[in-house]
């Protein structure tokens, strides 16, 4: 594989999101939208809660906050990923690409850059954001900084990475299937389920999202779940037929 191949269908795509200002309210906006109610509501627990709300009670909630952000790794790269392939077959710009000597790993690793460094920057960033602002509002009741920590470590630079490239997968998988960017955005955004369930099992007392052998153990199954996706996608995208049916 060639790097640089790859590296200018990335570029290309760049230069297509920055056109579309979707593209860019789903990278910038949503996690910045989430961070700010997450802080508030920490924030609100701790000036109207009456003093309600116990340091041990604290302590629980701040990790299935932290948590959310694996969640929100799993939405931005769906319109990213759906506008990278079938934004360009609605275009009729996939084809001249197709037609070069790319190949088809390079054009695939090019678009999977192109949706992981936006996905993985913007959740890490406004996960670090949302990380200070917590230990700011939670100093007075906890005695001592929450973040950071071996638990939210694992979130933002082990479980984020692996749920950005899970979704970059599926979401590659249905474009390849689909015309319609509305429809492989729904169809994208059913890799939320999964993370979601995660997140309720925590919420249920089910799984504990504070301790880190339980995210280790989630995160191996991710990334289990990361290669069978990979053959999938490398079964599924082939170039003669998205050259000679995609219509």
């Amino acid at each position: 594989m060639r790097l640089s191949q790859a590296w200018i269908v990335t570029s290309k795509d760049f230069a297509l999101f920055r056109k579309r200002r979707n593209i860019i309210y789903s990278v910038m906006v949503i996690p910045i939208i989430v961070t700010c109610l997450l802080s508030v509501v920490v924030w609100y627990i701790q000036h109207k809660a009456n003093g309600t709300v116990s340091p041990a009670e604290l302590a629980v909630l701040l990790p299935a906050f932290m948590f959310l952000y694996m969640i929100l790794s799993g939405i931005i790269p769906t319109t990213i990923a759906s506008y990278s392939i079938v934004g360009e077959k609605v275009e009729k710009s996939m084809e001249p690409l197709l037609a070069t000597p790319t190949t088809d790993g390079e054009i695939l690793f090019g678009k999977w850059l192109a949706a992981f460094v936006p996905g993985v920057a913007a959740v890490v960033g406004f996960g670090s954001v949302f990380m200070v602002t917590a230990d700011v509002l939670s100093h007075g009741t906890l005695g001592y900084y929450y973040f950071p920590n071996w638990s939210s470590a694992t979130v933002l630079f082990l479980m984020v990475p692996i749920a950005v490239i899970l979704s970059v997968e599926w979401n590659v998988l249905i474009s390849s299937r689909v015309s319609d960017v509305r429809i492989a955005q729904q169809l994208g955004s059913l890799v939320l389920l999964p993370f979601a369930g995660i997140y309720l099992s925590g919420e249920l007392n089910l799984i504990n999202l504070g301790d880190i052998n339980n995210l280790l153990y989630i995160s191996a199954a991710m990334a289990f779940a990361c290669l069978l996706m990979l053959y999938a996608v490398q079964a599924t995208f082939e170039r003669e037929t998205i050259l000679t049916r995609w219509k």
